[in-house]
């Protein structure tokens, strides 16, 4: 029973890549998966949860549609597999085709990698965008929260990842908005107002980026930034407290193992450089 019910989602080698062939002998028996699914998974993630999330899809279903977004670029692999399925679709591949039409996506990680997502799809400008579903496996969670999939994160033994599957394949698709928000500084005399680039910004953040000086909405005199986001935007306070647990996470990934340390972690960063704070620990001139 299982293993009829994982059809549903398992995706032939040679709809993931050129690599692969179909025989035509095999062709005439392969059947459309009701649901047919790419996973992404940080597995960096939850603690322990992510690898062991990731491991559990990989066992279930054809591991070349699982993938480590610590190992491989989601637009590269998107890039790869839409490319061979329009490849397929102008040979008259109607496997290909419907695969296409049903395609989607889940992904398995924090409000960040949900928006590094969406804005790949944004990016990319798909002829067919896959609908995407969000596990909730970070330390807010409110993107999967917003749209019904809950807050905790989730269990990753075999029962557990079976029965989100089965939430994906009966999900209703709906909307989300995509706003883009337009910044101006003005130049200064002297110097530069450019940002001294950290050493890796989150993927969420990398859709900001100042506009050329050819650029229609250049102004002369000013800086102009521009991006976009998909839940919330932050600036100010809340957006160097969302940076400092980014960064100490980056380099103290053994000290965040489950979401309730995250969330106590993330209050103690927020209460230490809140200005509510700010004047306990300044030292005095």
């Amino acid at each position: 029973m299982a293993d009829d019910f994982l059809k549903n989602f398992k995706i032939p080698d040679y709809i993931l890549s050129p690599e692969f062939k179909v025989e035509k002998s095999d062709e005439s028996v392969l059947v459309v998966p009701e649901c047919p699914v790419l996973v992404f998974v940080n597995s960096k993630s939850g603690g322990q949860l992510g690898g062991d999330l990731l491991q559990t899809y990989r066992t279930l279903l054809n591991e070349k549609q699982v993938f480590d977004l610590g190992e491989n670029a989601p637009d590269k692999v998107l890039s790869t597999i839409y490319a061979n399925l329009e490849s397929l679709k102008k040979r008259g591949d109607e496997f290909a085709m419907k695969t296409m039409e049903k395609l989607r996506l889940i992904v398995a990680g924090g409000d960040g990698t949900a928006g590094w997502l969406l804005g790949v799809i944004c990016d990319l400008e798909l002829s067919h965008p896959p609908a995407i579903a969000t596990v909730p496996l970070g330390t807010g969670n409110n993107l999967p929260f917003a749209f019904g999939w809950g807050k905790k994160n989730p269990g990753t033994d075999q029962r557990s990842v079976e029965a989100f599957l089965d939430q994906v394949m009966k999900a209703k698709e709906m909307k989300i908005d995509n706003w883009h928000i337009l910044m101006r500084m003005r130049a200064p005399k002297q110097g530069s107002c450019d940002p001294i680039a950290p050493l890796e910004l989150p993927h969420s953040l990398h859709a900001f980026h100042r506009v050329s000086d050819t650029d229609e909405l250049n102004m002369e005199g000013c800086h102009t930034f521009r991006g976009g986001f998909w839940n919330y935007f932050s600036m100010g306070m809340d957006a160097q407290v969302s940076y400092a647990f980014h960064s100490e996470r980056k380099m103290n990934p053994e000290k965040f193992k489950n979401q309730l340390v995250n969330q106590k972690t993330y209050a103690k960063l927020g209460c230490t450089q809140g200005w509510f704070f700010a004047s306990l620990i300044h030292p005095s001139s």
